[in-house]
Parts: structure tokens; C-alpha cells; sequence
């Protein structure tokens, strides 16, 4: 296996990991939509995005918003923002 499929492969095992843990806490959400801030809290994915050379920030959810759009792209995510607030829920 090359470095590519390596990676590939490490994406693909996080994105079903995040996927399974939407889909356990959609069960005590309501209409089981789970807040993203909640899902990045939760599983500690916000990162500073920049080298520590530039100017920070302070932390992002650049990297769980990646990993989401791949699940949307897939037709196994659905995305909602309310009131600025970003919603998540699996589509069955």
C-alpha cells in the first residue's frame, strides 16, 4: 500500500468513526439533528489551521467540516444551520 491509499484509508476509518458517533447521539437530540459544536467539543476536533509563523486565530473545526462534507458527498450525512448554528443528522 502507498502513501496515498494510507492516508486515504485513515480518512475513510475517521469519517465512519464520526459517523457512528452522530448516529448514537441522534437518539437524545432533538429530531436527531447533533449540534457540529457538540460533535467538535466532543471528540476534541478543533485545530489551529495555520503555521505558528502566521497570525492564529485560535482553533477551527476546519478538519470536522471536511470529514462531514465527504460523509454529505456520500449521501450519508445531512446538513442544517439554524439560527447560525450547524446541525447534523445520518440519513438511514
Amino acid at each position: 500500500m502507498n502513501s496515498t491509499d494510507i492516508v486515504h484509508d485513515l480518512i475513510e476509518k475517521i469519517s465512519i468513526e464520526i459517523l457512528h458517533f452522530i448516529r448514537k447521539h441522534e437518539l437524545t437530540s432533538q429530531d436527531r439533528w447533533v449540534s457540529a459544536a457538540f460533535i467538535k467539543t466532543t471528540l476534541h476536533l478543533n485545530f489551529v489551521a495555520v503555521p505558528k509563523n502566521n497570525k492564529q486565530y485560535g482553533q477551527k473545526g476546519w478538519f470536522f467540516a471536511i470529514i462531514a462534507r465527504l460523509l454529505e458527498d456520500r449521501g450519508l450525512l445531512e446538513y442544517k444551520k439554524t439560527d447560525g448554528k450547524a446541525y447534523y443528522r445520518t440519513i438511514h
